[in-house]
């Protein structure tokens, strides 16, 4: 790993910033602060995309004071857990308010370091060849919807989606779904379809979750994430199990067992525990029912893992998302294995001095917290790279 102070960066280009969600507009913001010029790209005609196309239902999991991003509040009428639209309200007043340099409509389709060996050039729709001081790339963690290749899937004569398509509960109104998937966003759904007239909602489920309560006398988990983020892992583990038999009933007899390995562990491996917005009473009572996981489709039915066939009228599948970064950095030599970025915040890969990343975990102290603190890390660092400001910022 290299600090960005390793290799000077020019002072007469700005720096991109690839993305206009949450983690994008934080760093524009952030180095803007530090007086230097940044632009942000979007892909789409407007900030926020994907917080537009989440299902209605969606409410952020951590709390209203601690999901701001830098220099801007969010609005105490949006209650404590902000709601979608809300998000959406924000991100654009953030951009307004803060007078972002935003240009939309434009997709980055790959970085390379720029021939005079100054910063990087970014090649982009159009034909358009864009040469950057350096580069953030905020595309965001949930960037490309994964779907499993299961064996039978392109017969199926049911409905299947994957979850980054599901709105509401409205078109599923008295049929039989099947939702795959036990994250946060599979447990909300199938709770979503139950409580908007579902006949029948089945929640495939491979690996059981860790589940935690999004708040317990007003004591929010993300609090308890904050506090524990930097302990060992196997201390949290040892931590988090008497809290969860505390807070969390077993549901063991539903399908649901307790995890075998401890919580920290999970989210260390990417699992991040699902906070229950109605999960619990739902399977408790029996309006959600936990079967094991999809195997394949076959002769219009879908088989699970233990050999039974079910025959719903819709299949949700949340499973998760790429990154897709591949295309984008992967031939610089800064992703892992699992197409992750080595580093992220402040610090940038050996290979690619000025080459930053923000918003690809999922912390358990909050993702939008994460962003801002990323976002001033990372103006600072450019901001020392430069040695002075990059360019004079507009006005």
């Amino acid at each position: 790993m290299s600090d960005s102070t390793a290799s000077p960066i020019p002072a007469d280009r700005p720096v991109y910033v690839i993305g206009g969600g949450p983690g994008g507009l934080a760093a524009a913001y952030a180095l803007r602060s530090q007086g230097v010029r940044a632009v942000v790209l979007e892909k789409s005609d407007r900030v926020g995309a994907s917080w537009r196309h989440h299902y209605d239902r969606l409410r952020l999991h951590t709390t209203r004071r601690l999901s701001a991003l830098p220099g801007l509040a969010i609005p105490r009428r949006f209650g404590r857990w902000v709601a979608r639209d809300d998000v959406v309200r924000y991100l654009e007043k953030y951009a307004e308010h803060h007078e972002l340099e935003i240009v939309t409509g434009v997709e980055v389709s790959r970085v390379d370091p720029a021939p005079d060996g100054g910063g990087w050039l970014l090649h982009a729709t159009g034909g358009r060849e864009l040469t950057g001081a350096a580069v953030v790339v905020a595309t965001g963690h949930n960037h490309t919807p994964r779907m499993p290749d299961w064996p039978g899937r392109e017969a199926y004569p049911g409905e299947l989606l994957h979850a980054s398509a599901y709105r509401g509960p409205g078109p599923y109104a008295g049929r039989d779904v099947l939702v795959v998937g036990a994250g946060n966003t599979g447990a909300e759904i199938a709770v979503d379809l139950v409580e908007g007239g579902a006949a029948r909602v089945r929640l495939a489920v491979r690996t059981a979750p860790h589940i935690v309560r999004r708040s317990t006398a007003g004591w929010a988990a993300q609090y308890s994430g904050i506090l524990v983020r930097r302990l060992p892992l196997r201390l949290v583990d040892r931590l988090a199990r008497p809290l969860a038999r505390l807070s969390v009933p077993d549901l063991s007899a539903y399908g649901l067992p307790r995890p075998g390995t401890g919580l920290a562990s999970r989210v260390a491996e990417g699992a991040i525990p699902v906070q229950d917005v109605g999960l619990i009473d739902a399977v408790r009572t029996g309006r959600v029912e936990v079967v094991p996981a999809v195997e394949a489709f076959e002769s219009g039915k879908v088989v699970l893992v233990d050999g039974r066939r079910v025959e719903p009228d819709a299949v949700v599948a949340a499973t998760g998302y790429d990154r897709a970064l591949e295309g984008l950095v992967g031939h610089l030599g800064v992703l892992d294995e699992r197409g992750r970025p080595v580093v992220q915040g402040a610090r940038t890969p050996p290979t690619a001095p000025g080459l930053f990343f923000t918003g690809f975990t999922n912390p358990i102290s909050g993702m939008l917290r994460e962003l801002a603190r990323d976002a001033r890390r990372i103006a600072k660092a450019v901001a020392r790279s430069g040695g002075r400001r990059l360019s004079r910022l507009p006005g």
